[in-house]
């Protein structure tokens, strides 16, 4: 995949360090995330992926270093306010409410109030939650039919897909996702993966933490590897082979 032309930087991590107790899970990482282009984050187990990316989603706080969104310090102080700033993640373990609607679960939390009286007893105007909700799943390619439907009865791509939409209907700096497909078979993963490429032709940037390395060669523009807390490279993911990227991973030698 050819990455997308420009240097404009959507969310940089500078020197980014986090202890839990005496284990040093982050010793100095460094992270770029540009408007457009899907980064892979792969490492081994413990190599410090997923709490680099609960630092830029607010769901911890880093010991030192900066991040900086749009080019500007932030220091992120939780994921309400990484919402706030436009950043939206998506975990394995989804975050829907299985027995809500289709509808419910891209406004959890952002529902639309009805206007006038009815607003005063917290009625919803559902009809405006379901035209946007087909439009923001038209977008990405998703069908579902039925938008009243329990989450519940959907499969396991459509599920994760959904997630995947309700966080790219609402951000608007980057999507952070981590193992989405982890629990999901080929076919439900490519539903996936052609929601994560619909996001970043939307101009959103893109983090995904996999171990489908093959996948991630395919999918996104770059491949930064993580070892022991650091990233260690960056790579154009179309111009590597998969032997390199695990060879890095492990700390072997890449032949030139």
């Amino acid at each position: 995949m050819t990455a997308v032309p420009g240097s404009e930087v959507a969310i940089r991590a500078t020197g980014i360090v986090k202890h839990f107790g005496h284990l040093e899970a982050l010793r100095g990482a460094d992270l770029v995330l540009r408007p457009g282009q899907i980064l892979a984050l792969v490492g081994d187990n413990g190599a410090g992926k997923s709490t680099l990316t609960k630092i830029i989603c607010g769901a911890l706080a880093p010991d030192d270093g900066e991040l900086r969104f749009w080019d500007e310090p932030v220091r992120v102080q939780s994921t309400r306010h990484a919402h706030e700033l436009g950043v939206y993640t998506v975990y394995q373990d989804l975050a829907l409410a299985p027995d809500l609607s289709v509808a419910d679960n891209l406004f959890l939390g952002r529902e639309a109030i009805a206007g006038g009286w009815q607003g005063w007893f917290g009625v919803l105007e559902r009809g405006a939650m379901h035209v946007e909700t087909r439009a923001a799943l038209g977008r990405l390619g998703i069908n579902v039919r039925n938008l009243n439907v329990p989450v519940r009865n959907l499969s396991g791509g459509q599920r994760q897909a959904l997630a995947v939409a309700r966080a790219i209907n609402w951000a608007t700096t980057a999507v952070l996702m981590d193992e989405p497909t982890a629990a999901l078979g080929p076919m439900q993963s490519a539903i996936v993966y052609e929601t994560v490429k619909a996001a970043a032709a939307r101009g959103l940037a893109v983090l995904v933490i996999s171990h489908d390395i093959p996948r991630m060669l395919s999918v996104a523009h770059r491949i930064a590897v993580m070892r022991h807390g650091r990233v260690i490279t960056e790579l154009d993911a179309g111009a590597v082979k998969l032997a390199d990227v695990i060879g890095l991973m492990l700390g072997e030698e890449v032949a030139a």
